[in-house]
């Protein structure tokens, strides 16, 4: 007889990829165990990263009155003065909702949740230390779902409510005159147009010449003008050598390479996240972690142990919560031999910057590097009647398709509503779908929809010349 284990499956982590993991084996009768070493549940998602994030996006979107000021002009605002517990008033509602479902979910599932620390004993075996003692338990399969934690260098001077990373932001005491955020990447880009919407002054430093490497570089080239007219600065290929707060100015000071300085009221460190691996053990087991805590999986998100798997933002890109929940899914299927027909070359990204970009498929520059013919269509917010009812002037839906069969390959959006209309367009690539379909098709109106047959006649006129 086989080894005896009291549980189908562990999961470590109860972020999005941990959370469907445990659900979708619950679904099909088997015994599950989850564990977390916070005392609530939703891991980074719901406590520091997503969702607060998201959620703080909202409440400066709304209190700022930005949607409604090219209407009412750039003065207008909701509230004159905004302080960080009016933008904290909403992400707490949202966060402590938020926890109260993934508790229900779990809970209506019959998966068991303990807090404490896991960390590996042997290939099956994990110890939970607890306040009240320490407990062991095993599985057949486990899942690593702990997510990741911000990377602190020791030339960053951090230091609380002046110098800080995207975890923390919301624990600030008031919303700065200046703000410097060291890093281009999704998490800087999203943090530095919130606040540059608030007013703030915003300078962006990155070591590398462009941002958003993987976002279309038309749409990247929209974002990075309209932020430059909300003030923000570009210091790109500029590498940080140091920041630090000075006491006796009351100003962080962000000592560059080239020599340059730059001074503002706080600094946001944005660069890079490890994986939260330090107190898992894993290394002792033989599955090693790379020099940032990742973990190394195959297609079916398997690590070096057949048994063992690794999800969500531990495996590294594209780590957004919307994937991690389908690695989640896959990977607890594949354990317990359930068959998906998921398409992860069809994953949709969203960016959640003011304004919001959202894609699916291929960029333009993909398509060249492959030598595929390829044509485009565009439509632009201001053209579109939702588009001037809501006062949207810098949105643009783009759709790219190739050049002999017209089959639809990737679109591209920077507006409102951007990650909810990508998905019309992830439909119709799934499908195998042509241009033709949004020509043929017909869109409520007034709507953002309309900018897909806006984008498909555009794209048509451009064969015939």
């Amino acid at each position: 007889m086989g080894q005896k284990f009291d549980y189908d499956m562990i999961v470590i982590g109860t972020g999005p990829s941990g959370q469907k993991a445990a659900i979708q084996a619950s679904k099909v009768g088997k015994k599950v165990l989850i564990v977390d070493r916070r005392e609530f549940v939703g891991g980074v998602c719901v406590n520091t990263g997503t969702i607060p994030s998201k959620t703080l996006r909202e409440s400066v979107l709304h209190l700022s009155g930005f949607r409604e000021r090219n209407i009412y002009g750039a003065s207008y605002r909701v509230k004159p003065k905004i302080t960080m517990d009016d933008l904290n008033f909403r992400c707490g509602h949202v966060m402590r909702n938020e926890i109260e479902v993934v508790k229900h979910q779990m809970l209506r599932n019959q998966v068991e949740l303990i807090y404490g620390v896991a960390t590996f004993v042997d290939e099956h075996t994990v110890k939970i230390i607890q306040h009240k003692g320490d407990q062991l338990v095993s599985a057949e399969n486990i899942v690593v779902a702990v997510g990741t934690k911000p990377a602190r260098p020791d030339r960053i001077g951090f230091k609380e409510n002046y110098v800080f990373t995207s975890d923390e932001i919301l624990s600030i005491c008031d919303v700065p005159k200046s703000l410097a955020v060291v890093g281009g990447g999704v998490i800087g880009i999203e943090y530095a147009s919130i606040f540059a919407a608030l007013g703030v002054k915003v300078t962006v430093i990155d070591m590398r010449p462009s941002l958003l490497s993987f976002v279309d570089d038309e749409i990247v080239d929209a974002l990075v003008h309209h932020l430059r007219h909300q003030r923000v600065t570009f210091r790109l290929g500029e590498k940080v050598e140091s920041l630090e707060y000075n006491e006796e100015d009351d100003r962080v000071v962000t000592i560059l390479a080239s020599g340059k300085r730059v001074i503002t009221h706080k600094a946001l460190y944005a660069i890079g996240r490890s994986g939260a691996t330090d107190e898992l053990n894993i290394a002792q087991i033989g599955v090693e972690p790379d020099h940032r805590g990742r973990l190394k999986v195959n297609e079916h998100y398997q690590t070096s142990l057949p048994h063992i798997y690794a999800v969500g933002d531990v495996i590294g890109f594209p780590s957004l919560a919307s994937t991690s929940m389908e690695q989640g899914r896959l990977a607890s299927a594949h354990i317990f031999g359930l068959q998906t027909n998921s398409i992860p070359e069809l994953f949709p990204y969203g960016i959640y910057a003011i304004p919001e970009i959202s894609m699916v498929g291929k960029t333009e520059e993909e398509l060249n590097e492959a030598s595929i013919p390829y044509e485009t269509g565009k439509a632009y917010y201001r053209e579109i009647s939702r588009g001037q009812i809501i006062g949207d002037q810098i949105g643009m839906l783009k759709m790219i398709f190739h050049l002999e069969t017209r089959k639809l390959l990737g679109v591209h959006i920077i507006g409102e509503g951007a990650s909810e209309l990508v998905h019309i367009g992830q439909a119709v690539l799934a499908f195998g779908g042509t241009i033709d379909y949004f020509v043929n098709t017909v869109f409520n109106y007034p709507t953002f929809a309309e900018a897909y047959k806006v984008a498909a006649l555009n794209g048509k006129n451009r064969l015939s010349g």
